[in-house]
């Protein structure tokens, strides 16, 4: 699943992050709520993870911007205001569930998971993501092509999967490198370059087409047929 975290504090914002990525899911992580905001009316998200006290725009604010924009993904409030007309004023915005600091992670993710329930997918549907003839099992971490498996190292498993994800959309070099390798910036580093190469050679050559287009000067776009 894609996962959108809006927490500004520096050490829990990037622990949930870590946390949710190792559960098998792709996070945008956010300590501004305009980011935030902006993010989720341009992507879609399965679950949108909001601190309510975040300066500026908070996570009520978000919400509220999002439910008006008719954007109905599942919102779970992390906060450390738990009284009860706190939690009204979160449910009546639109939120779908409240979670009180200091919390566990593993309820934080069976919360999550139960939201995803509610809105009618099914566990195995949720694990898995397709584009064209390619079909991605996050639970089993498997890839699979025209039903010919296809062995990916960690890496380039997230990096097709963030491509799937925003199939149609330019990824840019420094957006690969905040999702795929959590560097914010590293001019020379030629990392993503190398795997694109070897994700190439995986899901391209061996069926003579491209799925990865190089948009010279923006980035990479993933169109598959």
């Amino acid at each position: 699943m894609r996962l959108l975290v809006l927490e500004d504090d520096p050490t829990l914002g990037p622990w949930i992050e870590r946390g949710l990525t190792e559960a098998g899911h792709v996070v945008d992580l956010f300590g501004d709520g305009k980011d935030a905001l902006i993010a989720a009316m341009a992507q879609d998200y399965d679950v949108l993870v909001l601190d309510r006290m975040v300066p500026g725009l908070d996570g009520l604010a978000v919400l509220k911007s999002l439910r008006q924009a008719k954007i109905t993904a599942p919102a779970i409030f992390l906060t450390a205001l738990d009284e009860v007309e706190d939690r009204v004023e979160g449910l009546r915005a639109g939120g779908d569930d409240y979670l009180a600091k200091p919390f566990a992670f593993s309820e934080l993710l069976a919360r999550i998971e139960v939201l995803v329930r509610r809105q009618g997918t099914t566990e195995e549907q949720s694990s898995k993501l397709s584009a064209g003839d390619i079909v991605i099992d996050l639970h089993k971490r498997s890839v699979t092509r025209q039903g010919q498996a296809i062995d990916l190292n960690p890496k380039e498993f997230l990096l097709l999967e963030v491509f799937v994800r925003s199939k149609g959309r330019v990824q840019t070099r420094t957006m690969l490198l905040e999702r795929v390798w959590d560097m914010h910036f590293d001019p020379t580093t030629s990392v993503v370059e190398t795997h694109i190469s070897r994700l190439r050679g995986k899901i391209e050559k061996p069926f003579g087409d491209t799925l990865i287009r190089t948009i010279r000067g923006a980035g990479y776009v993933f169109e598959p047929a």
